[in-house]
């Protein structure tokens, strides 16, 4: 038998809305890849990272059973994944104030991954804005997660994780091991307005929406003044992303799909890609609907994930506790 550990995973996303096709075909599908490849797999419904950015958190109960449900259709395995919501594991933040001891607040201030989350903003820097590096941090280490699916965009947040990691191991003891950031892949999906796909945008495609929703958004997605169809995500991004799109529902390449629309123009292609669509989110549609109806399904799984997650983080607690000499007996 290998003495190799099992490779854990940390990922999540804020609650600010239910998925759709771009976390579908960016991120999720991926995760259930993982998952069955024998990834253990924590995915974290960050509730509290949702107020880092906005005044108000909105309908966070809501949002929390909608991302659940988006999971559980996808293939997500409550079984064998951990599905836990921040707020409900005490443990994990208390992470943050000896986390906070080992960087500096000019470390914090030139994040650019912060930076930018701050300007899409349009808000005042606040605290938890500042150290939300620090935040994800205690995400990612209070499980001893080794790998992390990350962005580009998200390289400097899991490289200061890296380096608390070292810093607490050579401050007190060698305890966290640095994770390793699985570079996503996936491609970038363009909402219909030809922006990149974001639920705060209006412009995606939610997982839970109908048949006849889908195929509306289709049609109103934004194209070009060419007839001929060509595969060109540099010059025809619009165009470009709708193949793919396409290519990813069908595993068709999307320079084939473009000569097979050819002289057909926009709207054959979008009817080829709403026909595709539709088929290849219908099996996901019929489970979530079927989960959807099935009463305390989703308070029964957060009530599994979070059990799980908080038995971590307290013996994490305890352990870094001892280590810092604040265990008093």
């Amino acid at each position: 038998m290998s003495d190799t550990p099992r490779p854990r995973m940390l990922t999540g996303e804020r609650p600010t809305g239910p998925l759709h096709i771009g976390h579908l075909f960016g991120t999720v599908a991926n995760r259930v890849r993982l998952q069955a490849s024998g990834v253990e797999t924590f995915l974290v419904v960050a509730d509290y990272q949702v107020i880092t950015d906005r005044e108000v958190a909105g309908d966070l109960a809501g949002n929390v059973r909608e991302i659940v449900l988006d999971y559980l259709a996808a293939g997500i395995d409550p079984d064998a994944a951990t599905i836990f919501t921040h707020s409900s594991v005490t443990a994990l933040h208390q992470l943050m104030l000896p986390f906070l001891s080992l960087v500096s607040v000019a470390e914090l201030d030139r994040n650019p991954t912060v930076k930018t989350e701050l300007a899409d903003s349009g808000r005042a820097l606040s605290g938890l804005m500042l150290t939300y590096p620090v935040h994800q941090a205690a995400d990612i280490l209070f499980c001893h997660a080794t790998v992390v699916p990350v962005g580009r965009d998200q390289l400097p947040h899991l490289e200061l994780t890296r380096t608390i990691a070292r810093r607490f191991n050579q401050r007190y003891s060698e305890y966290f091991t640095s994770p390793e950031g699985l570079l996503s892949q996936a491609p970038t999906v363009l909402g219909t307005d030809g922006r990149k796909m974001a639920k705060s945008r209006g412009n995606a495609i939610e997982l839970r929406a109908s048949a006849d929703e889908t195929v509306r958004a289709i049609r109103s997605a934004r194209t070009d003044s060419q007839r001929f169809i060509t595969y060109d995500p540099v010059e025809r991004p619009e165009v470009a992303n709708l193949l793919l799109l396409t290519s990813l529902c069908t595993g068709v390449a999307p320079e084939v799909v473009a000569d097979g629309i050819g002289d057909g123009g926009s709207g054959r292609l979008k009817a080829v890609l709403a026909d595709a669509l539709v088929a290849h989110l219908a099996p996901l549609r019929a489970r979530r609907a079927l989960y959807a109806a099935e009463p305390g399904l989703v308070a029964d799984v957060l009530a599994q994930g979070n059990a799980h997650a908080n038995e971590l983080a307290d013996a994490t607690i305890r352990d870094v506790r001892e280590l810092m000499g604040m265990v008093y007996r």
